[in-house]
């Protein structure tokens, strides 16, 4: 097969930013067995050794904070207000590993009985692939990198089409702080059909996906023929419900920057949201407050917080969700903002918009929007909000937004989601489990319980000889 060449076309200006070949035949082959080699001996080093090479690396990653946020906004398209923050939260988040990786990583003793002694050791399972998405590629793959690289694995990245680079300056940096040559390899690829052939080579022992839907299930449909563990993060439908008692201004400024922020493209932003009816005109009138405060327009500006969406295709996503409402009976209540109204010529920008009257048969209530779209529907009491945020095929994050934070937490118990805020959303906290519920996912970064796919078990069993 003739390698492709894969180009990354800028959201701001749809103009090509740069281009990268894809990986070849012989790749395919060569990358997992120089894996394989890495991983054989890198697996002998010890954890403190680890420590230190990737506490080094977080620092260099630091240390070039600006350099890297700049090429961020310009691959992906969000503001360079913000992409600084997603590379210091990265460093923290990987930090924050780090400090628990020993208590994780540790043996686990058996029962304690005279004459006997029980544990059960943690090793590297070997060779891991990392497929990474671009909205927020350096947190993204600082949840997987981490605790692979922790935990002993030499690891396989494969960036996203649309932010190649990261892949490459992680690499780099890795190199630099003293990571053995091999055990951090990547690769570009655009089509599935060549990441489904990778995922099928045997020396690779784990996979961790970060996507789509329809990417996690076709990944997961290629590994079916071996006995290897896959791990999806997936996509959300993520809700939030406004109780009559809230704090009316604060809830809408909150829930339009958990809708809006990165323009909406965030497996955990807000897509649907359930106000009291009691409340709902005044919510809504805050909310079109908060907005008219909103710029849309080019990243590279200091003061812009809403950029481009990241590709045509989403666009027209997006564009068609909104369109399906109003022909649906939704109307557009987004109030005027001379920003939303005069984008830039060139590139995908779609206006915050706020939708009201919506219901469940309107596709900005069931499917992905990823977009900064902020639906919002009226409801009776506590039980119909369950039984509306409750009633999708996602279950990634929900939030509860009360001032009676224990009637909030009793809500949270009944939503169906791998994270459940009150009066917060949009924030994976690292001390936490980072998992979703239903087509959201399966598998857990994050926490001490984000080190546990990363090793295999073997349990140690010794009695003494007989006297």
């Amino acid at each position: 097969m003739t390698t492709e060449t894969i180009t990354t076309i800028s959201p701001s200006t749809n103009w090509p930013v740069t281009s990268r070949q894809g990986i070849s035949d012989a790749d395919i082959a060569l990358i997992p067995a120089t894996a394989t080699r890495a991983f054989n001996s890198y697996r002998t080093t010890s954890l403190e050794e680890r420590h230190t090479t990737v506490g080094k690396a977080l620092d260099i990653i630091e240390q070039r904070k600006d350099v890297l946020a700049k090429e961020l906004t310009e691959q992906m398209g969000r503001p360079i207000a913000y992409t600084g923050k997603e590379i210091s939260t990265a460093v923290a988040r990987g930090q924050y590993l780090l400090k628990i990786s020993g208590e994780c990583l540790q043996d686990a003793p058996g029962e304690a009985e005279t004459g006997f002694k029980r544990y059960i050791r943690k090793y590297p399972i070997g060779p891991v692939l990392i497929v990474f998405a671009w909205n927020y590629p350096y947190l993204i793959l600082v949840n997987a990198l981490i605790p692979a690289l922790l935990a002993g694995n030499s690891v396989i990245i494969k960036p996203s089409p649309q932010t190649p680079t990261i892949a490459e300056q992680i690499q780099n940096i890795f190199l630099e702080a003293g990571l053995s040559k091999d055990v951090i390899q990547y690769f570009h690829c655009g089509s599935m059909s060549r990441l489904e052939a990778v995922v099928k080579v045997p020396q690779i022992r784990l996979i961790c996906f970060t996507g789509s839907v329809a990417g996690g299930l076709a990944v997961q449909k290629a590994a079916a023929n071996r006995v290897v563990p896959v791990a999806l993060e997936l996509g959300g439908k993520d809700p939030a419900y406004v109780r009559e008692d809230v704090d009316v201004k604060w809830a809408a400024e909150e829930i339009v920057d958990g809708a809006v922020f990165n323009s909406g493209q965030s497996c955990c932003s807000l897509e649907r949201v359930y106000v009291d009816e009691k409340i709902h005109d005044q919510f809504v009138s805050a909310v079109q407050g908060v907005l008219n405060g909103y710029k849309l327009g080019d990243p590279m500006d200091q003061s812009t917080n809403v950029g481009p969406v990241v590709s045509k295709k989403s666009l027209d996503t997006i564009s068609q969700h909104v369109q399906d409402a109003i022909k649906k009976g939704a109307v557009d209540a987004t109030p005027k903002n001379e920003s939303f109204e005069n984008p830039p010529a060139d590139g995908n920008y779609v206006k915050p918009t706020l939708l009201i009257n919506v219901t469940h048969d309107m596709e900005v209530m069931n499917e992905e929007t990823f977009g900064p779209v902020i639906p919002v529907m009226k409801v009776g009491n506590d039980e119909e909000a369950l039984r509306m945020m409750n009633d999708s095929e996602f279950g990634l994050t929900a939030s509860i937004w009360t001032k009676d934070v224990e009637r909030g937490e009793a809500l949270a118990e009944l939503v169906d989601a791998g994270t459940c805020f009150v009066n917060r959303c949009d924030y994976p906290s690292p001390d936490l489990a980072w998992t979703g519920w239903k087509d959201s996912g399966k598998g857990v970064t994050l926490s001490k319980f984000g080190f546990e796919q990363f090793v295999k078990l073997k349990s140690f069993h010794l009695k003494d000889h007989p006297k």
